[in-house]
């Protein structure tokens, strides 16, 4: 977690990064792609690993980089700046793919940096607010207010959702 992640947590009692459960919070991992901050649940993560070489798969979308061998399993790796519509940029020391694991599927997603894990109370997200057609606004839950930032909770469901579709929108055409 960088210093600054800390010192923004510490300064708002609302988020925080200990160890307590509770029903009336939601654990997130934080991680931004170009200028906004974005979070997932941390019981979707099952790990964040440094940039790895990717291989590509013909035919797949724009947004799919290609597959990943993550220790006997083959992972599709999703570019979320690609998947929304975010300008492309060259990985970097800070680029990370964050693992996650929903409905019985490994995805791996590529993001700009990992910022840190934190507990936010369910009282201050509020749903996701209605926007216009954008790529990634069928796939935002929630916003977390905090007092300085935004954090914006995605569906990881609805992600997963959308690559499988897209898998048999391939399958068929072949």
């Amino acid at each position: 977690m960088t210093d600054t992640a800390t010192e923004a947590t510490s300064a708002n009692p609302t988020a925080t990064t200990n160890d307590d459960a509770s029903g009336d919070q939601v654990q997130l991992v934080s991680f931004w792609v170009g200028t906004e901050e974005f979070a997932v649940e941390i019981l979707a993560v099952r790990e964040i690993n440094r940039m790895l070489d990717v291989t590509r798969v013909p035919e797949a979308p724009a947004y799919v980089e290609g597959v990943i061998n993550l220790r006997g399993l083959i992972v599709p790796v999703v570019d979320l700046r690609k998947r929304f519509g975010v300008e492309a940029t060259e990985a970097n020391a800070d680029t990370r793919i964050v693992v996650v694991e929903v409905k019985e599927r490994m995805i791996g997603f590529i993001v700009d940096r990992v910022n840190e894990v934190l507990r936010l109370d369910r009282s201050i997200v509020d749903p996701a607010p209605d926007l216009a057609k954008s790529p990634m606004s069928q796939f935002i839950s929630g916003v977390g207010k905090l007092e300085d930032r935004l954090i914006i909770l995605l569906d990881v469901g609805l992600l997963v959702d959308d690559l499988a579709l897209d898998e048999q929108a391939l399958k068929a055409a072949a």
